[in-house]
């Protein structure tokens, strides 16, 4: 039975960490440069900030929504002592006593876990009521190798909930490449969400705006819920969730300036620096391989023989004795690891590049745990020269069986 976090790592790796994720406010900004309608609105960094925003918007219907980058936020709690991080308010001094309990603390909600994450700003939005609220998410779907559109007249709630309890609301629409969202097909979207016959034309034009963000900002997925219809049946995002792929940087320089690194793993965000796929599990046996699915196939080997990964660590083609260096600071940061498995395929990798990382690492850090080393491919026989010259406590294997069986036995759990 995998243990919750090597499924979570399972599902991160399934995602292959390729997407940059915005705050509510970020997002609605950028729609609203594509002519997508949403609620007026206002961020702020403090207190007094929220205040004069809400003053600014000049209406006592009014939200203040805590910015941090999970969901299920209205239900979830403060370490302030804070209950809920999403609130109705009516007067500028209710924005500014809210905004000091939630700014600075940490939101804890059931995807965060105890640890939370840290509000860094508040966004004060005008309450706008709706006549139906409707989900619409832009993906790319990888058994078509095309973007589908998934949309539902049942929005504003969990759409995981509505998939399990009535999957026919929700209708699935594939968008072909050449053509993108026609006004055929923008229609035809259009006319599931349970909307008014007066709402159509716009919701249709609202579809194709959303496609224009997902497919020039290089998204990985525009979901926005709820996309409601207003009684005066207007069409307006009232959420959204925008992420980006990483690989798209260089040409999405606005938008990847507005990352928020404060939500993000610190670790996770250290071994991005130095092109390393690092996530932290609960074992105490740590990995460094290349290649996700070598590193699928590592945790799954070391569970075999009933040991428990400590982590996902995924050097790719950068490794170098540099950032074999960098991986091994990582990893014995977590005072739980007892040994390390590194096993790597040197295609383009050179094994005695990665030896020599070994050995330079084992040097700086005065390693006093076992390192098993499963080396394979290019220059394999320099590299087990090198360790086995080395004098280090690193054990040099051909066969993955073997080394994985050994790394068991020389770490077994507390």
């Amino acid at each position: 039975m995998l243990s919750r976090s090597f499924a979570r790592a399972s599902r991160a790796i399934a995602q292959q960490k390729r997407f940059l994720s915005l705050h509510e406010y970020r997002s609605a900004a950028l729609l609203e440069q594509y002519g997508v309608g949403v609620p007026r609105g206002i961020a702020a960094t403090t207190a007094e900030g929220a205040y004069e925003a809400a003053k600014k918007l000049g209406t006592n219907e009014l939200v203040i929504k805590a910015q941090a980058l999970t969901g299920g936020r209205g239900k979830g709690h403060f370490d302030s002592g804070l209950q809920g991080g999403v609130k109705l308010i009516s007067t500028p001094e209710e924005a500014r006593d809210l905004a000091s309990q939630m700014l600075g603390h940490k939101l804890i909600t059931k995807q965060t876990g105890a640890a939370g994450k840290e509000t860094t700003a508040v966004y004060i939005v005008e309450r706008r009521d709706a006549r139906t609220e409707a989900y619409l998410a832009i993906l790319n779907d990888r058994a078509s190798q095309t973007p589908i559109i998934v949309a539902s007249s049942q929005g504003g709630m969990d759409i995981e909930g509505v998939a399990e309890e009535n999957p026919d609301a929700i209708k699935t629409f594939k968008v072909d490449l050449k053509e993108g969202v026609t006004d055929k097909l923008a229609t035809e979207v259009a006319s599931v969400l349970g909307y008014t016959d007066e709402a159509i034309p716009e919701a249709a034009k609202t579809i194709q705006n959303l496609y224009k963000v997902f497919e020039e900002r290089d998204c990985t997925q525009v979901e926005i819920n709820p996309l409601s219809e207003t009684p005066d049946h207007k069409v307006l995002a009232m959420d959204a969730k925008l992420g980006f792929d990483d690989n798209a940087s260089f040409r999405q320089e606005e938008v990847f300036s507005w990352r928020d690194p404060t939500q993000e793993d610190p670790e996770e965000v250290e071994a991005s620096k130095y092109g390393l796929n690092f996530i932290k599990l609960d074992g105490n046996i740590a990995n460094i391989v290349n290649g996700a699915g070598l590193a699928m196939a590592t945790m799954d080997i070391i569970k075999l023989y009933g040991g428990a990964p400590a982590n996902f660590l995924d050097c790719g083609g950068t490794a170098t004795p540099e950032t074999i260096e960098k991986a091994f600071g990582l990893i014995l940061s977590d005072k739980q690891v007892n040994g390390i498995f590194v096993n790597i395929f040197g295609g383009i990798v050179r094994c005695d590049y990665v030896a020599e990382g070994l050995i330079a690492a084992a040097k700086t850090f005065k390693l006093e745990i076992p390192v098993v080393v499963r080396l394979q491919g290019t220059n394999m026989a320099q590299a087990k020269e090198l360790i086995d010259k080395s004098g280090l406590k690193l054990f040099a294997f051909e066969e993955l069986d073997a080394a994985a069986e050994k790394i068991v036995e020389l770490a077994p759990k507390a």
